[in-house]
């Protein structure tokens, strides 16, 4: 009886995909361990994403249409954020989230663990959506998500790109960046983000039912993620640190919104 059990739960797409993230970062976490080097971890995170996609699509046999696309925009977001990190990672040579963890290979394994949850956790409205047989037709909430992802992808590349330019201008070393899209938001990166991870669920829901709604724990995680733990709170208290007695950062900070945007007049 368990064993069979056993063989539903190891046999179902979702779950294949869950044990192939938390094997890569395994094994992820033991080179890099080896190697006393955090430069492999985004570029690992992304990866683990784009291939659970095709996987998931693979497994799941139906290769509808919607799951195509769906699986299409995961790659697009995956080859160019991986891209773009490894590449920082390369030009500044370490990345400061990992100063106090490289050299300890315990609280290394905790952070690898926490990205095959960040992974599996952020992807499972695709993973739902390309393990399900049903297929509806294309409607509105297809066309508004993958707008509304089109409007994060762009947001995000558009900001990355932004602060990469500015960071190289020598003439901008030791100031902070409230040109283009940060002058609207302090984190227009991570905003896209946000974006791109809710279009991605609301199309995914054409074809769910019942419990599968749960998945919009998907988009609400990577929100509360950025936005209370991994990423604008330790951006901020650095900012804080570096710029805080600066009279310009203080007025960037008292007129710019933290991360959604409001029109300026």
């Amino acid at each position: 009886m368990f064993m069979h059990l056993l063989d539903l739960i190891m046999g179902s797409t979702i779950a294949k995909c869950a044990a192939t993230d938390l094997g890569i970062q395994w094994a992820g976490w033991a080179i890099s361990a080896a190697l006393k080097t955090e430069k492999f971890y985004d570029l690992a995170g992304s990866g683990t994403f784009i291939l659970l996609a095709h996987l998931s699509r693979y497994w799941g046999g139906t290769r509808h249409l919607r799951q195509n696309v769906q699986t299409g925009l995961v790659t697009a977001w995956g080859v160019r954020l991986g891209t773009f990190l490894f590449m920082r990672i390369v030009k500044d040579g370490k990345d400061r989230r990992f100063n106090n963890v490289r050299d300890s290979p315990g609280t290394f394994f905790v952070y690898w663990n926490v990205q095959a949850v960040w992974v599996f956790m952020t992807l499972l409205p695709t993973l739902m959506l390309n393990s399900e047989q049903r297929d509806e037709p294309l409607g509105l909430r297809d066309y508004l998500g993958w707008g509304i992802w089109g409007l994060g992808f762009a947001t995000e590349a558009i900001a990355d790109q932004q602060k990469w330019l500015f960071k190289g201008n020598p003439d901008n070393a030791g100031k902070f960046i409230q040109s283009g899209l940060w002058g609207y938001s302090r984190h227009p990166n991570y905003l896209g983000e946000i974006l791109q991870w809710s279009g991605l669920w609301l199309s995914a829901s054409s074809v769910m039912k019942g419990p599968q709604y749960a998945s919009m724990l998907s988009p609400l995680f990577v929100w509360f993620l950025l936005r209370h733990v991994s990423g604008i709170p330790i951006l901020e208290k650095q900012a804080m640190k570096k710029w805080g007695s600066d009279p310009a950062f203080q007025n960037y900070v008292k007129n710019t919104p933290l991360l959604w945007p409001t029109p300026k007049f």
